[in-house]
């Protein structure tokens, strides 16, 4: 079975700060057909849909600002949140379509 282990569990942050989080696959996340890795991120704000931050572990999603990027090492995936405003402060999802979500949640602002 594919598992799916984020950390850290939960970020105390501040405005003007970086965050980074990690999301490791306990099974590659490659596709051969198209040799891209299926991994998103999701950010969910309070009463919201999710809203798709990156796609294929690196490519912004269409609107998505430069302070947002994703990257890959392997199994290994990280998202990565820069010059953080108070809208930043909520719950990120890291996804592969046939598993379950991993979730974070934000606190101390």
């Amino acid at each position: 079975d594919m598992v799916m282990t984020q950390s850290p569990d939960s970020l105390a942050v501040s405005a003007g700060e970086k965050f980074t989080l990690s999301c490791k696959s306990s099974h590659s996340l490659l596709w051969d057909s198209d040799n891209k890795d299926y991994l998103t991120w999701y950010q969910q704000k309070p009463g919201q849909a999710p809203k798709l931050l990156i796609y294929w572990a690196s490519t912004r999603a269409s609107g998505v600002p430069w302070r947002s990027s994703g990257s890959d090492s392997g199994t290994d995936f990280t998202l990565a949140m820069s010059s953080l405003q108070a809208e930043d402060m909520v719950d990120y999802y890291s996804q592969y379509p046939w598993s379950c979500n991993s979730l974070w949640l934000f606190s101390g602002w």
